[in-house]
């Protein structure tokens, strides 16, 4: 609310007017500052028609900072001619003076001064006239006291060019005497009460009108989804243990990176489509890496690295079908193949949550699309015992007497790493969760043994395509 004097001041100025008055005006009859009377004008229309209030732009010249400093100091050539004495002044000294450069060029420009490369000592500066006429500080000194119009635009331009001056856009309200005008305010009520309406004493009362393009007040409402809140969690997790985010912004997957690398057969369930959606368009995938395609596609037919493979006909038009990713494991895969491609090998530790799709019955606890938690480590001789461990500090952080799903992990099987080239003694264990799928235990232990014993089991998975235990004992670590 404005001040109710500068209120009673504006409304005694427009009594005596018969036109309007441009706040601008207003303010400097009134001696204040123009925001005061633009709070004025927002009270006054607020209150109903007591005046009439038009928003108004115009152009105006300004005095930019340096341009104010010319005004108190006097320009740069003027300075610098003023600083000159009768026997000259070095020129290496005027230019370190703060106005010495601009000024310098100006004044020389002006013919005010000269400059004497013969002198002694060096060069100097001398006074080429007697007297000046600072013109540069008198047109700004026009446009500090309100007379910008009596600058023509050649002026205004040279003035622009040397950031003295600048265009400013003004806004400001044409003021005129509403349809209601009176210098004497009554105070509207805001509140059409029962009382009001019982006893009938609305009718001799004033409302202020009601201001429909008012902001309301935000509501105290709004927070983040569990799932946002429980995958939040995870990732902070994993950063903790100094896992590497990995890309998974690629929805759509080849059945190749999806299925075929992982060692997964193509007559494999999975890949039905009562399984997994297959995309029509576009259909296939054109693009892999020859030399692995043919790996694999070898260790499917014929086998290799110590196995005897699946014995059927793999087919290229099968790992060229495009699907929609049915597990993050595709990403895995992708990063592998990335990892055994450098020159020399080095340890890695990723994770990924995000979204995966299957072609299910939808239910109460199924959709057809849900956030899969991945992590995969690679590094030399991991054992069974490595991955144990990890999987013990993972449930820790994540806490004890909680809800958390029962999920899968194991070891990479050496027919999906040994053909994407990495070395034979690398070893990559993984494990993977689900931030929606309702397949939970609340578990309440102090011992990851038991986790991964008789009472809850992280299962290992031994006769899945991707991972295995080959036949040695697992070597358990402390």
């Amino acid at each position: 609310m404005a001040d109710g004097g500068v209120v009673k001041s504006l409304l005694q100025l427009l009594e005596n007017l018969n036109n309007g008055i441009d706040s601008l005006e207003a303010a400097s009859s009134l001696g204040v500052d123009h925001q005061a009377i633009v709070g004025a004008v927002k009270s006054l229309q607020a209150i109903g028609n007591v005046i009439s209030a038009e928003l108004r732009s115009s152009k105006h010249c300004g005095l930019t900072a340096e341009g104010t400093e010319v005004v108190e100091q006097g320009s740069h050539e003027a300075r610098v001619f003023n600083c000159i004495p009768p026997e000259g002044f070095p020129h290496n000294d005027l230019m370190k003076l703060p106005f010495g450069k601009i000024g310098f060029s100006k004044a020389l420009l002006n013919k005010w001064i000269r400059l004497d490369k013969t002198s002694e000592g060096g060069p100097k500066i001398f006074r080429n006239v007697k007297n000046i006429e600072d013109h540069v500080r008198e047109k700004l000194l026009l446009v500090m006291k309100g007379n910008a119009t009596e600058l023509n635009e050649k002026d205004k331009t040279e003035l622009k060019k040397r950031t003295l001056l600048s265009e400013v856009t003004v806004k400001s309200y044409w003021i005129v005497k509403g349809s209601s005008f009176s210098t004497t305010l009554t105070k509207h009520d805001t509140d059409l009460t029962a009382e009001m309406i019982v006893a009938g004493s609305w009718k001799g009362k004033k409302f202020k009108p009601y201001n429909f393009d008012a902001w309301g007040a935000a509501p105290d409402s709004g927070h983040l989804h569990p799932l946002m809140k429980v995958r939040t969690e995870f990732r902070q997790i994993f950063l903790e243990m100094g896992f590497t985010e990995m890309p998974t912004n690629n929805f759509i997957e080849s059945s190749f990176w999806n299925f075929d690398s992982l060692f997964q057969p193509q007559q494999h369930p999975a890949r039905d489509q009562h399984d997994t959606f297959f995309l029509s368009d576009p259909e296939i995938s054109h693009e892999f890496p020859h030399d692995y395609l043919v790996r694999v596609k070898t260790v499917h037919t014929e086998g290799g690295f110590g196995s005897q493979g699946y014995k059927y006909e793999w087919k290229t038009e099968e790992a060229q079908k495009n699907i929609l990713r049915t597990h993050t494991t595709a990403v895995s895969a992708r990063m592998l193949y990335k990892l055994a491609q450098q020159e020399e090998f080095s340890p890695i530790k990723y994770f990924s949550i995000d979204r995966v799709f299957r072609n299910e019955t939808l239910d109460a606890t199924h959709l057809a699309e849900f956030h899969q938690i991945e992590g995969v480590v690679a590094d030399y001789g991991l054992t069974l015992g490595d991955l144990m461990g990890i999987l013990h500090q993972f449930f820790t952080k994540l806490g004890l007497n909680k809800w958390v799903e029962v999920g899968n992990s194991g070891i990479f099987r050496p027919e999906m790493l040994l053909p994407m080239g990495l070395p034979e003694d690398v070893s990559v264990i993984a494990w993977g969760l689900s931030l929606e799928r309702p397949t939970m235990i609340k578990y309440g232990i102090n011992n990851i043994r038991e986790l991964v014993g008789h009472k809850v089991n992280l299962q290992m998975v031994y006769d899945s395509p991707i991972c295995r235990l080959d036949g040695k004992p697992p070597r358990l670590r402390a």
